[in-house]
């Protein structure tokens, strides 16, 4: 363990990473549309017993503070959720690297976390 660990710095890739995605609410508002997000990539199928291994941060801070938490933790996927996306039933992505992919459909990022997940490659 302690070889994959200097090897990627910590930062592991999406399949290997402890926590695959954090969901960041911008207010208390957004936490039921954060539970619902988390529960829709829980139900993404993978083999055998495994899923997806999301968190909610809850925190009482601003949004750039939960971010910049996860990019300290190295989590690969940062889920932004406000208003818009909680109308539209999508949510905004960040990439630890800073990368922005912009406003997804929550079954969409389902398949790309599963599809980095099985093919053990994180997508671009």
């Amino acid at each position: 363990m302690s070889v994959l660990i200097e090897h990627y710095a910590g930062a592991f890739p999406t399949w290997l990473a402890p926590v695959q995605a954090v969901v960041i609410p911008i207010a208390d508002r957004h936490l039921d549309y954060a539970y619902e997000v988390k529960k829709t990539l829980l139900a993404t199928s993978l083999p055998g017993a495994q899923s997806l291994r999301i968190e909610i941060d809850e925190a009482r801070e601003s949004m750039q503070k939960k971010i910049r938490n996860a990019q300290m933790q190295k989590i690969p996927y940062m889920l932004v959720i406000g208003d818009k996306e909680a109308e539209n039933g999508t949510v905004a992505v960040r990439r630890r690297s800073g990368g922005d992919l912009g406003t997804l459909p929550v079954s969409e990022l389902a398949e790309r976390l599963k599809t980095e997940v099985l093919t053990r490659s994180d997508l671009a």
